[in-house]
């Protein structure tokens, strides 16, 4: 199982709108196999920061997300709006190995 974990950054003025991308994005995601749930949060700190994170049963089926067109539209929408690219990290559960 894979998070990653999306941040982005928005003025004041930009938010309902990217508010209204991000939604659009999770809903999307939530009909691809291998989408286990999603969240968006928002910045306490900094109010210009927006957090998604989306939970995938592994990295293969974020992959085949990403690569689609209709997310790939959306995502093109989002990065016009906010001015500054979006960023990602993807994190999975550490594995105990043995060592021998």
């Amino acid at each position: 199982m894979i998070k990653v974990m999306i941040k982005r950054r928005a003025p004041a003025d930009k938010r309902k709108e990217l508010l209204d991308l991000i939604t659009k994005l999770r809903s999307e995601a939530s009909k691809q196999p291998g989408y286990i749930s999603g969240e968006t949060l928002h910045s306490s700190e900094r109010p210009d920061e927006f957090l998604v994170i989306s939970i995938w049963d592994d990295d293969v089926f974020w992959k085949k997300w990403i690569a689609t067109d209709e997310r790939k539209e959306t995502q093109a929408k989002i990065d016009a709006l906010i001015g500054t690219p979006t960023e990602y990290e993807i994190y999975r559960f550490p594995r105990k190995t043995s060592v021998e």
